[in-house]
């Protein structure tokens, strides 16, 4: 069996970095694209053009409230993958935040 590269190893993580901004809009919906990159440890430009990409896809939808941003997710937009295109974003989104923050198209459903 072969040994993984010790320069990759460090390197890989489980998440895309769509996935790591669309959760930190989640759980902040009013957060600044300079504070999302700094929390993801991309650069300001990269966390714009994944918002427009999400935004595009419709997982999520920016109104301007002010000089700010707000994000709203819709968490009932299927995931992309072929292999995962049987779950909504928002089962994704319930992994990596408390239920009663977890985006809810229905409020019946997202109750304990």
């Amino acid at each position: 069996m072969s040994q993984p590269s010790a320069a990759r190893n460090d390197q890989w993580t489980f998440l895309t970095n769509h996935a790591r901004v669309l959760i930190a809009l989640a759980r902040d919906p009013e957060a600044r694209g300079r504070d999302v990159a700094s929390l993801i440890g991309i650069t300001e430009r990269a966390v714009q053009l994944i918002v427009a990409d999400l935004e595009a896809a419709g997982y999520l939808t920016r109104t301007r409230v002010g000089r700010r941003n707000h994000y709203t997710i819709d968490p009932t937009v299927a995931l992309r993958h072929p292999a995962e295109a049987d779950h909504p974003v928002g089962d994704l989104l319930a992994t990596f935040l408390h239920r009663e923050d977890t985006p809810a198209a229905d409020p019946e459903r997202a109750a304990p």
